[in-house]
């Protein structure tokens, strides 16, 4: 299948612009919400503003090595959907070395940085996470339909990485803010799976919306995931000093999310995914807010 890439004249600005779009931003600025709102959380307030300085910035290193890695491993299928074929590789607008080549300094800095300031956890949960990403769940949608399960690990990720910055052990808070972030990824991928099915298909990826076009077990994933995702929530908010609104919050941001996921199953067509993305994408920075502020009630 021909390569749907868009040309654009190569320039400073948009070589700069092709380097940002390797690291994925929409992704690395919510890995890295995620990673301070954990700080704030384990910190019981706010952490000391050079940890979390350091725990960010290697963070987005690290990131940003997973993100160009994922890229050079599915350029081929990203030049066979139309959502990614403006990307750098399929777009030939960088190389294969050049994409490898930041992807390996971004990494080891990245690794490095973190080791120096924040301390050798960190820096392991880092490389991790990075291998989880690339080397796991990139191959697997291939593969498997289970891709997203080995994702939505990599995604939570951040969240043990952010709390381990603080020095804090890892207690029922972490472990359950954990699991609010894997949790949720399901209907919001399960979503975007849906939406992009055809392009999924064409490009040979194993998504569940592909494997089983009826969307039956991509909506029964988003709706047991949802569900989960209610009493879940519930755990860190209840030792917050905040906790009664926090709760009333959080089950209310659930629900809403839930009642969403059920349309979905129930009606499975773009209007009811997209009511379901946009869900998704409201629950979780505000989810992440409540939390983060918890602590400054």
């Amino acid at each position: 299948m021909p390569s749907l890439a868009i040309e654009r004249p190569a320039t400073v600005t948009s070589r700069v612009l092709d380097y940002v779009e390797l690291t994925k931003p929409k992704i690395s600025a919510l890995v890295l919400v995620t990673v301070a709102v954990a700080t704030f959380v384990a910190a019981w307030g706010p952490p000391d503003g050079w940890t979390l300085f350091h725990t960010l910035l290697g963070t987005a290193l690290v990131a940003a090595s997973a993100s160009a890695l994922n890229q050079w491993l599915e350029r081929d299928t990203d030049a066979r959907m139309q959502r990614t074929a403006a990307r750098p590789l399929p777009a030939a607008r960088l190389t294969v070395s050049q994409v490898i080549g930041f992807a390996v300094v971004s990494i080891v800095v990245g690794t490095v940085y973190l080791a120096a300031t924040v301390g050798w956890l960190t820096a392991a949960l880092g490389m991790l996470t990075w291998a989880l990403y690339a080397w796991i769940y990139t191959p697997l949608k291939r593969r498997t339909a289970a891709n997203t399960a080995v994702g939505a690990v990599a995604g939570a990720m951040p969240v043990l990485l952010g709390w381990s910055a603080t020095g804090a052990p890892f207690d029922l808070r972490a472990w359950s803010l954990f699991l609010i972030v894997f949790l949720w990824q399901f209907p919001h991928f399960m979503a975007i799976a849906w939406i992009y099915r055809n392009e999924y298909a064409g490009a040979g990826l194993k998504m569940l919306s592909t494997v089983d076009p009826s969307g039956f077990r991509a909506g029964a994933q988003a709706v047991t995931a949802a569900l989960a995702l209610v009493p879940v929530s519930l755990v860190p908010c209840l030792s917050q000093p905040a906790g009664g609104v926090l709760l009333a919050w959080a089950l209310v941001l659930g629900v809403a999310q839930l009642a969403c996921a059920v349309l979905f199953f129930v009606q499975l067509n773009e209007r009811s995914a997209r009511r379901l993305l946009l869900a998704s994408l409201l629950y979780l920075p505000i989810m992440m807010g409540l939390l983060a502020l918890g602590p400054l009630a």
